[in-house]
């Protein structure tokens, strides 16, 4: 593949929900380039794009694929992105390099709910915009009926390009609004003349065409106000500013899988949608998604924002000031890789074997640094704990989720000291089995999963005073400490220790024995086992042996005194709390309100927000573990949320016996 001019490249995200058939549609557009000899099938898991094992194995698209073709002299990035909710981070990252989203659209679904969500990520990356309404070969499919949804759904200036002539059974072709001519339904298509029945409308869409292009050039604007015809250039000219100013939005119609309409899409993405700005400042990279591919190593995609990339340099990655020596520079289409030794601006590439640059980084000059926005990645909302089910697997098992890690930033691993839970959370119950699978597939690791524990607390509710007395003696010499006590509750910190010993009833070089016996005690509390909190403790009196006195015998005595002082003070389960912020359309705000109020939560309020509203909410952990997932149901997958703990709440009576016999009945079966 040779290098183009930044005038040349068009870097295109292209974007579904899934099942709308881009993966088909980029297929195709290979095909047209000669580059494929013949159609892969997503169905049989032979298109180029869909590679990886998973992929293939499920017949969806998991990663994002970076699929250059050639076309008309222009070089087409084509960034196959995957269509389900769970792995929208793949779709943020390939929109923060692409300079316009390519959506398709089923002519028979219509638009769906990711659609909608990928809208407004354009949207915040002031991308221009381009429809394919697929699928016109389908029973029930209506271009028309599409086109009133975009309007319904989207604000926009929805300007049809290319129509379809027929549907279903009737389908045979396209017409080119611009150019006025159909064309058959086989590969490139024959020229015909525009057929009868469409004259009517192929004028009425091409008035509007006219008009915004027009909108894309003030002089255009003038001439078309004062009622002067503009010429084929002309329109042409002020469609691709109004393109890429993103004040139309076209929209064409096709077939992929039967290659109907997709050669003049490319023609449009050629001669219309614009080309990277063109900056021949000092080198910029950003580093948009990483693959640990078993055979070529750690491989870093990126784009370069300015100045040109070359091989065998070094270069400086400013995210984490460190140096990095670049060796091999790849093209890739799918799977498929092509050595270069210059990546010019605008275009994107792979680098091979980065020792510590990972997605979101930026690479630039060391002697002129500079640091690229970073990817908006989504915060991964579901958790489940794992733990590997042999020895070999545990001895395998870091350095495999660190390489995931690498590859995902849309996970997250934690190992909860508390629980002794390794917890893996990612963005929903499709991505985490991908997750599991890709361990035992790619790195030989297999786990098991289990539900992740709650992390509880004890605490105490009055005030005692209690003795703790440790003496033993059978020959020889013994052991022997004594404690006065006083708890209270203290809900502002974990632990607090004082003394308040008159008379030298206890040595102070006793004191940190006392204190670390009630710190390990309290580790253990009364109830179920779990750690106290918000407690202070005072030691106040007691007495000693000069003989069999140490620091063990304080120490055992300050632990008697703890289980005996919780026991006595009203000991309380609490439960973590977490503050949590919901994102979602306004006719759904009902729902999601009626749903806290099952989950024992308390909404502290509302907050519009353009087309959805903010809602606000404390709400128990244990309430919000499969959140993810029940969010996506009663929002057909349009709502967000974010949590992050806040503080210990007491839980309440009849659910904390529940716990504390669970616990206890674990504790038994543990022995």
């Amino acid at each position: 593949m040779k290098n183009y001019q930044t005038s040349q490249i068009r870097n295109v995200g292209v974007v579904a929900h899934g099942g709308a058939g881009k993966t088909s549609l980029v297929e195709a557009m290979l095909y047209n380039t000669g580059v494929l000899s013949r159609l892969g099938r997503v169905e049989d898991g032979t298109t180029t794009s869909d590679y990886h094992p998973e992929e293939t194995a499920k017949q969806i698209t998991i990663h994002t694929s970076l699929v250059p073709c050639e076309w008309n002299g222009v070089k087409i990035n084509l960034l196959d992105t995957p269509g389900f909710s769970d792995f929208i981070g793949e779709v943020k990252g390939a929109l923060r390099v692409a300079d316009c989203a390519m959506f398709v659209i089923s002519a028979v679904d219509g638009v769906e709910v990711q659609h909608e969500v990928i809208w407004d990520i354009a949207d915040k990356y002031n991308l221009p915009k381009i429809i394919f309404v697929n699928k016109m070969d389908r029973e029930n499919a209506s271009f028309n009926k599409v086109l009133d949804d975009l309007k319904t759904k989207f604000k926009g200036n929805f300007a049809p390009i290319q129509i379809p002539n027929g549907s279903f059974d009737t389908f045979t072709g396209v017409v080119d609004i611009i150019n006025q001519k159909a064309y058959t339904s086989d590969g490139k298509g024959k020229e015909a003349p525009v057929p009868g029945e469409l004259a009517g409308e192929v004028d009425q869409f091409r008035e509007l065409l006219i008009e915004a292009a027009a909108e894309g050039d003030d002089d255009l604007t003038m001439k078309y106000l004062e009622g002067e015809e503009l010429t084929l250039d002309e329109i042409k000219d002020g469609l691709k500013k109004s393109i890429a100013q993103a004040k139309v939005v076209p929209v064409l119609a096709g077939s992929a899988t039967k290659n109907t309409g997709v050669a003049q899409l490319m023609d449009v993405i050629a001669d219309y949608l614009p080309a990277p700005k063109e900056d021949n400042g000092p080198m910029s990279a950003l580093v948009f998604k990483t693959i640990a591919d078993p055979y070529v190593g750690k491989m870093n995609f990126l784009r370069v924002f300015s100045g040109n990339f070359k091989s065998d340099t070094v270069v400086y990655n400013s995210t984490k000031e460190k140096t990095e020596k670049v060796g091999n520079v790849l093209y890739v289409r799918g799977k498929n890789t092509i050595q270069t030794d210059v990546v010019p601006t605008g275009d994107l590439a792979v680098v091979v074997k980065l020792q510590d640059t990972g997605t979101g980084d930026t690479l630039c000059d060391k002697d002129k640094p500079v640091v690229l926005d970073k990817i908006d990645f989504p915060v991964p909302t579901l958790s489940v704990a794992i733990a590997p089910k042999s020895k070999n697997d545990e001895d395998k098992l870091g350095d495999a989720i660190n390489k995931l890690l690498e590859e995902d930033p849309t996970i997250k691993v934690e190992k909860n000291t508390e629980t002794k839970q390794t917890l893996i959370t990612g963005m929903g119950e499709l991505h985490i089995n991908i997750l599991l699978e890709r361990l035992k597939r790619k790195y030989g690791v297999d786990v098991v999963t289990n539900d992740p524990k709650v992390p509880y607390r004890e605490t105490i509710r009055s005030k005692v005073e209690v003795e703790g007395k440790h003496k033993k003696q059978s020959g020889g010499r013994g052991q022997y400490g004594h404690v006065w006590v006083r708890f209270e509750p203290n809900p502002e910190e974990d632990f607090v220790f004082a003394e308040e010993v008159f008379g030298g009833s206890v040595p102070r070089n006793y004191f940190p024995a006392v204190e670390k016996g009630l710190r390990e005690a309290m580790t253990e509390g009364v109830l179920a086992g779990y750690p106290t909190t918000g407690v202070k403790a005072t030691l106040y009196d007691g007495s000693y042996h000069t003989v069999d006195s140490s620091e063990l015998a304080f120490k055992i005595a300050a632990s008697l005194a703890f289980k005996k002082g919780a026991l006595q003070a009203k000991p309380v389960l609490l439960e973590p709390m977490m503050d949590v912020e919901v994102l979602v359309p306004d006719n759904f705000m009902g729902d999601i309100i009626s749903d806290f109020n099952t989950k024992r939560g308390r909404v502290l309020g509302t907050e519009p927000q353009e087309k959805q509203t903010l809602i606000k909410a404390h709400v128990p952990l244990s309430e919000m573990y499969r959140y993810a997932i029940d969010l996506k149901s009663m929002t057909q997958g349009r709502g967000s949320f974010t949590m992050e703990f806040t503080g210990y709440e007491e839980v309440p009576g009849r659910l904390a016996d529940d716990i504390i016999k669970k616990a206890k009945a674990a504790q038994e079966a543990d022995k």
